[in-house]
């Protein structure tokens, strides 16, 4: 018996070894390639450069077509065999001044900052308070018609990222709600967990038919300052906003590629996004996502030969206004997306990644668990109950691109996401080269295997 069951599994184990869409010779390069990476700081000087000589750069601004021309240049001095651009078109948004204050007896200035979309405009009404979202869109037309409208609601902080889902329809949907009661202008607190006085940015849209009011966000010690004035009695507030859309603009997604020794037509893709909002310099979210897979390509294309399939980075255009770049990517490549293998894109600041997961969501998926091993030595965990597309990914996995997920500890991400402390001092390069270890990983043995990232049961 023992030793029938001892042939058994010997048999398995062949078998499976036999199926494993990697070679023992990959993981071995992929090994090398992880520790070469962790004593490189190609990364961290991309997000320099970026940070320094462009700044933020918000989408449709001179800075974003500096940033363009800074992309096509970094990718062409990395080594990249071929660097090119595609055509982004989209409305453009502008801030010029913001200012609010309250008024009367206890009279004293506000922090705010515009939310992007926002028409400007100067409203000076009694502010109404609601906990959250639910309770505004509860509310009848009379509690809210002619005030300005103050969401009072507290993002809890998350190593996932989970408080920003549920604090999104605020910013998301409470100003186009609070317009179509009849408010005069829309007061929230920021979605953030800084204890800074800064204020967090970010896009709100207003529904057909709806006429848009002036909307911005507030810091979160102003925010209680606010409750502490309602407290004592009625709060009277003057919002004042210099910004809003003016006509339209075409930036450009740009890409660099490497060349598929084998399946050039098979890509795997990785991915930041190159604009930013422009209260900070744009370094966590999302200079840090174009520095971590630009250098990952670099330390790929160092290896003596390209691995089999094509490895593809691009630093998306206008992500923060709506995944735009990503979505005209997605119709302009439709007819190739069936050769697009897997993607994956860093948009979650610079802090250390601590899991990963394929769309194939199965432990016992072979080519996720081969490259799980290689970054296990990272301190990063295979989780296949978890994660998602990062969201340029999610208009290609929509049209069936298979994801991988990188998961970054989001703990303090966001103190910093669309305020003004979003800056190049945040970044810990140590972070960002155990994080270019990671993608370099990925992004090899995807490109190297001979398999994809079918769920269990789908075709490879």
């Amino acid at each position: 018996m023992r030793l029938a069951a001892l042939l058994i599994a010997l048999s398995a184990a062949c078998a499976a070894h036999a199926q494993a869409p990697l070679p023992q010779s990959a993981l071995d390069a992929a090994a090398q390639l992880r520790e070469r990476a962790l004593a490189d700081d190609t990364g961290y000087r991309i997000i320099e450069s970026l940070t320094t000589e462009v700044g933020p750069r918000l989408p449709g601004s001179e800075a974003d077509a500096r940033a363009v021309a800074w992309a096509e240049a970094k990718f062409a001095e990395l080594g990249f065999d071929r660097v090119w651009t595609e055509p982004v078109t989209f409305p453009k948004w502008e801030r010029r001044s913001e200012r609010a204050a309250v008024l009367g007896a206890h009279a004293q200035p506000l922090l705010v900052t515009a939310l992007g979309g926002s028409p400007g405009g100067t409203v000076e009404a009694e502010i109404v308070r609601f906990p959250d979202f639910a309770a505004l869109d509860a509310a009848p037309e009379s509690e809210v018609a002619g005030k300005i409208v103050f969401v009072d609601f507290r993002m809890r902080r998350s190593r996932d990222g989970a408080g920003y889902g549920e604090a999104g329809p605020v910013r998301g949907r409470g100003p186009s709600v609070a317009a179509r009661k009849g408010a005069a202008g829309f007061l929230m607190r920021s979605i953030g967990t800084s204890a800074h006085r800064v204020a967090n940015t970010g896009l709100t849209r207003f529904e057909d038919g709806v006429a848009p009011i002036p909307a911005a966000a507030t810091s979160l010690p102003d925010a209680d300052q606010l409750g502490r004035l309602l407290e004592r009695g009625p709060v009277r507030v003057r919002l004042e906003l210099d910004c809003g859309w003016n006509g339209e603009y075409t930036s450009h997604n740009v890409i660099g590629e490497l060349r598929g020794r084998e399946a050039p037509d098979e890509i795997v893709v990785i991915a930041g996004h190159l604009d930013s909002w422009d209260l900070g310099t744009g370094a966590v979210d999302d200079a840090s996502g174009v520095g971590i897979t630009m250098a990952a390509g670099r330390l790929v294309s160092q290896l003596p030969q390209r691995p089999r399939r094509t490895l593809r980075v691009i630093a998306f255009a206008n992500e923060e206004q709506g995944l735009i770049g990503a979505r005209q990517y997605a119709e302009r490549h439709a007819g190739a997306l069936a050769g697009h293998v897997v993607g994956a894109e860093s948009d979650f600041g610079a802090g250390r990644i601590y899991a990963f997961n394929t769309s194939a969501r199965s432990a016992s998926h072979a080519l996720s668990a081969q490259i799980a091993q290689v970054l296990a030595p990272l301190g990063i965990e295979f989780a296949p109950d978890r994660g998602g597309p990062g969201p340029d990914i999610g208009p290609l996995a929509q049209r069936g691109m298979a994801w991988a997920w990188l998961g970054q500890d989001g703990t303090g991400y966001f103190d910093l996401h669309h305020n003004a402390d979003d800056t190049l001092d945040k970044v810990d390069p140590e972070a960002v080269r155990q994080n270019v270890a990671a993608y370099a990983v990925f992004a090899y043995l995807a490109a190297e295997a001979e398999g994809g990232f079918a769920p269990a049961g789908g075709a490879d």
